[in-house]
């Protein structure tokens, strides 16, 4: 099955015109850190992993909020683009508890790490809500950092 293939059996929302796979597998990172635009480590508070200095060391959405405020992001209401502002979203299972997150590139499409597997490119933060990642439980935003 290909990759295009196994990626719309796991996030059915996603059709072919509304995702592009960006990147081959890796496990370097993952969807956490990818999300804080880092391709270098795999964020998770878990012995092992990164995770910012001072921050709490659960999974709740506090946390990761705060993990993410130490990259210069607060709380917004919602994924439309703002002019000199990139946005993350936090998807949270039933119970609250964190499993992905995605950062909005600047033209306005998401860029998502699906687990140890590829980096897509999608339209909207809700094609890869669902079974496997929940639902939206927060948007962040931070000023644009220049290149």
């Amino acid at each position: 099955m290909s990759e295009r293939k196994i990626i719309q059996k796991l996030f059915p929302r996603l059709t072919a015109a509304t995702f592009k796979v960006t990147s081959p597998k890796t496990i370097q990172y993952n969807c956490i850190a990818w999300a804080a635009d880092d391709d270098s480590k795999w964020w998770w508070p878990m012995l092992g992993k990164y995770w910012p200095e001072g921050v709490p060391f659960v999974e709740t959405i506090d946390a990761f909020k705060q993990a993410y405020g130490t990259l210069g992001y607060e709380e917004c209401a919602s994924s439309r683009p703002e002019a000199g502002y990139q946005k993350i979203v936090i998807y949270a299972d039933a119970m609250g508890v964190p499993t992905h997150a995605a950062r909005q590139l600047e033209d306005g499409k998401w860029t998502s790490k699906l687990g140890k597997e590829w980096d897509i490119s999608h339209h909207a933060p809700v094609g890869v809500t669902g079974i496997h990642y929940g639902d939206i439980a927060v948007f962040m935003r931070r000023l644009r950092l220049l290149a």
